[in-house]
């Protein structure tokens, strides 16, 4: 009888055209914090919930404050991919993959060599003036003082990160749910499917092979045709990527 790590290998093998959705427990390997684990940043102690100092209105209203906390927790720019990042940019130079989406805005799947990545939640890597649209680096804005302003302008700089409170770039949810519905393989990995409107993408699967992985149970379990309840490094680490680097 097939373990769950064989099954994945043979539909891996048998799918031409797998898309990958992730959260926060593909970085946590990197050494990026979450949200919502017992050591995740919403049960560290704050001033203010690590949810409202990272709303658009208290962005608005207390942008000192905001960076503050944006510079030490957001901005994990030692960060390197780990085995999940490395293994999907290999299945991508293979033909398999298609799409890499993600609610993380750390940019990592870029740095291990992904191309055609979809950000949910948007970069830290991109931060727009505001006034003249100016773009800076996240090292541009951890490199600065207080809240940070443009040369040329003045204006005040902006994360490119969707903020609470506001929408989901449309563009790129329309292109997340066209991967989505054209995938053979829908790998869902490392978040627990609790966040809306992202979490709401997995309806768009019409397919016969969807996996979860993820360290803990999600809401989606019973909907899944094959649950890997590991860390996702480790599970994606032990694929063998036919005709891969």
């Amino acid at each position: 009888m097939e373990t769950a790590q064989e099954t994945l290998q043979r539909w891996i093998d048998e799918s031409e055209s797998i898309v990958f959705f992730g959260g926060a427990g593909v970085s946590t390997e990197s050494g990026i914090p979450d949200f919502r684990s017992v050591d995740g940043l919403y049960n560290q102690q704050y001033k203010y919930p690590p949810e409202t100092i990272l709303s658009h209105d208290f962005f608005e209203r207390q942008p000192e404050e905001f960076f503050r906390f944006y510079r030490a927790k957001m901005l994990c720019l030692d960060a390197r991919p780990n085995a999940a990042h490395r293994k999907l940019a290999e299945l991508e130079r293979a033909g398999k993959l298609k799409a890499v989406i993600t609610q993380n805005i750390d940019g990592l799947h870029q740095a291990a060599g992904s191309q055609y990545v979809l950000e949910l939640h948007g970069t830290v890597h991109r931060n727009d003036c505001q006034r003249c649209g100016r773009v800076f680096s996240a090292e541009d804005i951890l490199h600065s003082e207080g809240v940070p302003r443009c040369p040329d302008c003045g204006g005040l700089i902006k994360p490119r990160v969707v903020l609470y409170g506001e929408a989901l770039d449309q563009q790129v949810l329309a292109e997340s749910v066209d991967a989505i519905h054209r995938a053979d393989l829908l790998i869902i990995g490392g978040t627990s499917l609790a966040v809306y409107p992202a979490a709401g993408l997995i309806d768009f699967y019409h397919g016969s092979k969807l996996v979860l992985i993820n360290k803990s149970r999600t809401p989606y379990d019973d909907q899944a045709d094959l649950i890997i309840q590991a860390p996702i490094g480790q599970v994606l680490g032990e694929i063998r990527v036919k005709g891969g680097a």
